[in-house]
């Protein structure tokens, strides 16, 4: 399913704050180094969507699931206020090591705070306290479920969660499609909408994007 006609994405990125020099090189390295898995890159407007989120939110404590090669880490960490941190969890030294430069390049590095480790590990090892402000997810999609629900007892009030890929191409609203993955974003779908702790709303932004904020 085209969730997203390239038209339509081609004007939207022509109407919104377009990503600098930095993020541009930093997206065609991804593209050169890993065409493959390139696609996990948020999009430029998805990136200027985290960053206004997170200075409408005036975060200071941020917490990201799934870097990559850290587009959206920058996006993220460019909106803190002054100030601020944003834990970044990923598994792969490999795609990090290209973040991390990229970091460095955009002075950010102080601000970024790396764990290189199963991410619910990370999670559950912080204290279990209502501080987080935004909390973003995206990486492996069997543990939707388990990230949203260690990241939203940590969520202070008025506190934000942002979830990309809640749409999984379409393949969530067609019954014949049971893969784990695809079941798990279906299963963390159906919690959010009705949990009584969070005010939620679902967003056809590129593979679609939850915001849910704590009440």
């Amino acid at each position: 399913m085209d969730i997203l006609e390239p038209a339509v994405s081609d004007y939207l990125l022509a109407h919104s704050t377009p990503a600098d020099d930095l993020l541009l090189e930093l997206a065609a390295e991804t593209r050169e180094a890993y065409p493959g898995a390139s696609g996990m890159q948020v999009s430029p407007d998805e990136g200027q969507l985290l960053t206004m989120l997170t200075r409408l939110t005036g975060a200071r404590r941020a917490v990201e699931v799934g870097v990559f090669t850290g587009f959206s880490s920058i996006c993220i960490a460019r909106g803190l206020a002054p100030g601020g941190h944003l834990l970044a969890c990923d598994v792969s030294e490999e795609w990090t090591a290209i973040a991390r430069r990229y970091w460095q390049r955009a002075g950010l590095a102080e601000q970024i705070e790396l764990r290189i480790a199963p991410a619910l590990d990370t999670l559950r090892e912080l204290l279990a306290e209502p501080v987080i402000d935004i909390a973003f997810i995206d990486a492996d999609k069997g543990n939707y479920p388990l990230y949203y629900e260690e990241l939203v007892t940590r969520l202070r009030p008025g506190g934000l969660i942002v979830i990309d890929n809640v749409l999984m191409g379409g393949e969530v609203v067609d019954p014949a499609v049971r893969s784990k993955s695809v079941e798990a974003v279906r299963r963390m779908n159906e919690i959010i909408v009705g949990d009584d702790r969070v005010d939620s709303v679902m967003l056809p932004v590129r593979d679609g994007v939850t915001l849910a904020r704590r009440r």
